[in-house]
């Protein structure tokens, strides 16, 4: 589904943010990608949809060679894969389905999306998404009313209104408390579940790792150093990853 090789992104001469990775991801696996600020887990994220170009290597993404593409086709790639965004990235004037069915423009012609004259069908499908995160009694509140767990749920339906084959998710429950996080990776893992969508998440919070990482991805200084399921992820695993002593900062306070 996802294959990177030999996947080099460097910023500026000397400084690699993901040093020659190779890593292989299955068709409807569920993914965490763990490791310090700076490791490469965001640059991991957005190499996948090419917010962020290799360097050198080669990266293939459902067939598509990513390093390779054509703007056209580089926009119908970015239709099959949802991102969601540690900062929610909504618009807080629009209503919560209005932000979702922005997960439908790919789909419509630019007029309707300007006009917000989206057919029937794909608000059908806006509706489905927000019910499966259990934010359609909110569809026409604002999203500026809702609260960081109710914000990110509609990220989630809008990344789900894509209808994608892959979702990514960026650090998505870094400004949470823990019964919002624990509640908002419960919804991606049973998304990946139900529907079998290829999910990758970046955590830095390693007890949610161990406990929803069905494989756990462990980056150093932009470099693969574990590759395993959470089960395997005990505190020296991690201490090998991060490479130092862990501290309270990197679980959370509390359980759900």
């Amino acid at each position: 589904m996802i294959s990177f090789k030999n996947a080099t992104v460097e910023y500026q001469p000397g400084v690699k943010a993901m040093d020659n990775l190779n890593l292989e991801i299955k068709e409807g696996e569920f993914v965490v990608v763990v490791g310090l600020s700076g490791a490469g887990k965001s640059t991991l994220i957005r190499t996948i949809n090419n917010l962020v170009p290799l360097t050198s290597g080669e990266l293939y993404v459902d067939g598509e060679a990513v390093h390779d593409l054509s703007r056209k086709k580089m926009r119908a790639l970015r239709s099959r894969i949802g991102m969601i965004f540690q900062g929610f990235n909504l618009v807080d004037r629009a209503t919560v389905l209005q932000n979702v069915l922005m997960g439908r423009v790919f789909k419509l012609p630019t007029w309707r999306t300007v006009f917000g004259a989206y057919p029937k069908k794909d608000q059908q499908v806006a509706a489905q998404a927000l019910n499966r995160v259990g934010m359609l009694d909110r569809a026409y509140s604002r999203a500026t009313d809702l609260s960081g767990g109710q914000r990110q749920r509609v990220g989630i339906a809008r990344a789900l209104a894509q209808e994608p084959k892959v979702i990514l998710a960026d650090e998505p429950v870094a400004s949470l408390d823990p019964p919002t996080s624990h509640a908002v990776m419960q919804h991606l893992q049973k998304i990946n579940q139900d529907l079998g969508i290829t999910t990758i998440v970046n955590l830095h919070f390693l007890d949610l790792a161990t406990a929803y990482g069905e494989r756990v991805i462990g980056l150093r200084e932009g470099k693969l150093v574990f590759d395993g399921p959470g089960s395997e992820c005990t505190e020296e695993v991690f201490e090998g990853i991060y490479g130092r002593s862990l501290t309270a900062e990197d679980t959370l306070s509390e359980e759900a």
